[in-house]
């Protein structure tokens, strides 16, 4: 069975990064957006980021343009926003797709490892968050509105197991 760490993604800045280089580390990944509602979630994300990264866990952010058209960006504009607006030093990626026919194919395994309500597996909005366990599994989805720091005592449970 497939693990995240199988898989690898474009980093903002155009190099390709195996996920593999995060064994070991718990994980959260977002579809983020620079224009929605829930934009301001990347100061909690940053601050989730800066409280357990050196206890080995790492936020990365995709950006997605298919929810109401709220990345139009480009790489380079969506760095400067997270980077300036944010202070983001979690590691971004280039901007994907993550439903339908071209969505990446780490968020086909993440919508697959953990559907959301009702089975579903299609993401529903912006911001939507997967923890993802030091072994690379999948450990469970969070709603796009859900606030990063509320998933601190989950983040806490993966740090502590060995």
């Amino acid at each position: 069975m497939a693990t995240v760490h199988d898989f690898s993604a474009n980093t903002i800045d155009g190099k390709t990064k195996k996920l593999s280089a995060f064994k070991g580390k718990a994980l959260l990944i977002v579809n983020t957006a620079s224009q929605c509602g829930f934009t301001p979630q990347f100061k909690g994300l940053e601050e989730l980021q800066q409280k357990y990264g050196a206890r080995g866990f790492a936020v990365l952010g995709f950006p997605c343009n298919q929810f109401g058209a709220q990345e139009p960006g480009s790489e380079k504009e969506i760095a400067s926003f997270c980077e300036t607006g944010y202070g983001v030093s979690f590691p971004m990626f280039a901007k994907v797709d993550v439903n339908g026919n071209e969505a990446h194919p780490l968020y086909r395994h993440l919508k697959s490892a953990a559907p959301g309500a009702l089975g579903t597996e299609a993401i529903k909005w912006n911001f939507t968050k997967f923890l993802v366990g030091k072994d690379g599994a999948v450990i469970k989805r969070y709603a796009p509105n859900s606030d990063p720091l509320s998933i601190a005592p989950d983040i806490e449970t993966q740090l502590s197991q060995t």
